[in-house]
């Protein structure tokens, strides 16, 4: 029997998952407008590739990515484009608000794609290309682009790919219902990602408490020699990458370094879905599972929904709202998002809608530190929250990150087990914003002294040639005057 070694830190919030967990997902629904975000990833902003006015099909680009650490966008249905620019209201994952809106034309037709006859036929740097063409992000909530993580298998040796569907976070059923529904596809893309990281094994890690997905995968890898599925306890945050490789292989991820320099490479569920469907079907990432909960949800369940579709319409799909909810969220309880408001529309990387009555919510009111440690037993990267806090509170950044800032995984484990009710986890939010607004400012700061200096050589060079110049003139003019002088 496999003995999972112990994990440090860690918490047991109550799961609130049954009732969404319970009933199948509902197909996706068509709006009649949709907003997609031009960054809907975890790099630049991709560049719009169509104008107003013009009509698109389902599936078809509108967006190429920006950088090498992008993802290019995707038509969700068809119809017409009617605005490229800002939307009404910020996403609150802090992404790019601006957006292509498309007026749907209620056709959902689909654009040409192009689908290969048999992907193992193809090189896995092709394949690796055709998943980026695609659009697929993590769609566990990280929203880094899976090629990116899918062309590492040229740099480094990748013994375990590692399915990621423990899926920790209460309320969140999306990866629990993709299992149990479409197994035989997630193991299929299982297979795909081994052939393109030239990888040697796959291990589905699923938690002890979804037991028909683990009878689902399990009866999915009959007959496929190179992959298992290893039930873990339900541990949050067993979903983090690095914890589930500990738990998984006994290897601790170093500080600050990456999941390939112990041989394993984790995707989620839903992401390896959606590049299994890339690669068989051709089709782009343009729709994903959401889970639609809470206590002021009349129907809890999972939707398919398009991306770009209004939280509003998809509330409406879930049976609308029985009462004023004393929290939205965007993703789960301990993660997630505050909603601004219900027009924010769903991204990539949306996991769940949740909609909170005030009994579900803890108290709000913070009072001093008891000095309890709770929150250094609780946190499972073996950090000190509270200094952090102090530090951050201060402005004191480079003091926070004495203490580990930099490998805080923002889980929220602190924050939920203070007796206090310290919001730990808005200050380390607070800190890491503020460094990466002044990395970016002190990179816009390199870039103007650069283009400064560039200036200056490029006019010193200009006047140096036109010194050059004007002497060569004087020197023709005197030789002209020294011709022409009588002997």
């Amino acid at each position: 029997m496999f003995k999972f070694p112990r994990i440090r830190g860690g918490v047991h919030p109550d799961g609130h998952k049954d009732r969404s967990a319970a009933l199948t997902i509902v197909p996706a629904l068509l709006p009649p407008r949709l907003y997609l975000p031009l960054r809907q990833h975890a790099g630049a902003e991709a560049i719009p590739v169509v104008r107003v006015g013009d009509h698109v099909l389902k599936g078809q680009l509108i967006a190429e990515a920006g950088s090498d650490v992008s993802a290019p966008v995707h038509a969700s249905s068809s119809g017409m484009v009617s605005a490229i620019g800002p939307i009404g209201t910020p996403h609150p994952s802090g992404l790019s608000a601006n957006a292509i809106t498309i007026d749907c034309d209620g056709e959902d037709r689909w654009a040409d794609l192009e689908i290969p006859e048999d992907p193992y036929a193809l090189a896995p740097e092709v394949l690796a290309e055709r998943v980026a063409q695609a659009g697929v992000v993590g769609m566990g909530g990280a929203i880094f682009p899976a090629a990116v993580k899918l062309k590492q298998g040229v740099k480094h040796e990748i013994k375990t790919v590692l399915v990621n569907g423990s899926e920790c976070e209460p309320y969140l059923t999306t990866d629990d219902r993709l299992m149990r529904e479409r197994a035989e596809d997630i193991v299929d893309g299982a297979l795909l990602i081994r052939h393109i990281l030239r990888a040697y094994s796959v291990v589905v890690a699923i938690e002890d408490n979804k037991p028909e997905a683990i009878a689902a995968m399990r009866a999915a890898c009959e007959g496929h020699g190179s992959i298992e599925v290893e039930v873990v306890p339900a541990l949050y945050p067993m979903g983090s990458a690095k914890q589930l490789i500990q738990a998984i292989t006994g290897r601790e991820v170093p500080a600050g370094g990456r999941s390939t320099q112990v041989g394993v490479l984790v995707h989620n569920v839903g992401t390896v879905y959606a590049i299994q469907q890339a690669l068989r079907f051709g089709r782009p990432l343009i729709s994903r599972v959401v889970t639609v909960a809470g206590g002021c949800v009349n129907k809890p369940r999972n939707i398919e929904v398009l991306i770009g579709t209004p939280v509003r319409t998809v509330l409406e799909i879930g049976g609308g709202l029985n009462g004023q909810p004393a929290r939205l969220l965007l993703g789960g309880p301990m993660m997630g998002q505050a909603l601004p408001s219900l027009d924010v529309p769903v991204i990539k990387g949306t996991t769940g809608i949740l909609a909170l009555s005030a009994a579900e919510l803890p108290r709000d009111e913070a009072s001093a530190c008891i000095r309890c440690a709770r929150c250094v037993d609780a946190c499972p990267m073996g950090l000190m929250p509270l200094e952090m806090a102090a530090h951050a509170r201060a402005d004191d950044f480079d003091g926070a990150d004495d203490y580990g800032l930099k490998d805080c995984i923002l889980c929220g484990s602190c924050a939920y087990v203070c007796p206090s009710h310290i919001p730990l986890v808005q200050y380390f939010q607070y800190a890491m914003g503020e460094q990466d607004t002044r990395r970016r400012a002190a990179r816009k700061s390199d870039r103007v002294m650069a283009m400064m200096a560039a200036r200056a050589e490029r006019l010193r060079l200009e006047e140096e040639a036109r010194s050059a110049a004007k002497q060569q003139r004087r020197g023709k003019s005197a030789g002209r005057e020294s011709a022409g002088a009588p002997s």
